[in-house]
């Protein structure tokens, strides 16, 4: 299907472009989000007549964006979940969950515009892009820690999952020194005497 972009879409063209996409995409997606027109001559003679007022609308909507991204930009976002020993968390974080912590802390992001290559299954700092617009991309980082505390070590650069490691293996050691200890006591006494 032949369609007339209303704003630049990622990977598809720019205002006024006209395009070939597949039916669904400009059915379910394009079509009803106002993204595009279908190209016949009614719509073009139309675009031609709207240009400047889609372009204006588009051009707002870029600065808004733009506004938002510099409140955004080296924002870091701390989200606390259960994890295991070994940093793997119980469950995911996902696109939803940056978003929504984003949120919470005042900011307008669109759940759509996160952009998360897969979900965050491990405790750590992780950079993550977050689309306003068609033409504004910022990065923030996520905090994920199982505590405030471990989130505020974490900043400073602290590897968590390190250092609980450590402190297990450390553990581990002092545990099993004190069962080789026992054992010796034991052997040094002897046999116990049967009565």
């Amino acid at each position: 299907m032949q369609v007339i972009l209303l704003e630049r879409v990622e990977n598809l063209g720019a205002i006024g472009d006209e395009v070939k996409v597949k039916n669904g995409f400009a059915r379910n997606f394009l079509l009803p989000q106002g993204k595009a027109l279908m190209a016949n001559d009614r719509n073009r003679a139309r675009f031609e007549r709207e240009r400047e007022a889609i372009e204006a609308r588009n051009a707002d909507a870029r600065a808004a964006a733009e506004a938002e991204a510099e409140k955004l930009e080296g924002a870091i976002f701390v989200l606390t979940r259960q994890a295991g020993d070994t940093g793997q968390l119980y469950g995911s974080v996902t696109a939803r969950d940056v978003a929504d912590a984003a949120e919470a802390a005042g900011h307008k992001v669109p759940r759509s515009g996160v952009r998360l290559d897969k979900p965050i299954k491990a405790i750590g700092l992780y950079d993550v892009s977050i689309r306003l617009h068609a033409e504004v991309t910022v990065t923030v980082r996520a905090n994920i820690a199982r505590s405030a505390e471990e989130a505020e070590r974490q900043e400073k650069g602290e590897d968590i999952v390190a250092a609980m490691q450590a402190a297990n293996q450390a553990l581990d050691e002092a545990q099993a020194g004190e069962l080789a200890e026992a054992a010796a006591e034991r052997a040094a006494e002897g046999p116990a005497d049967e009565e």
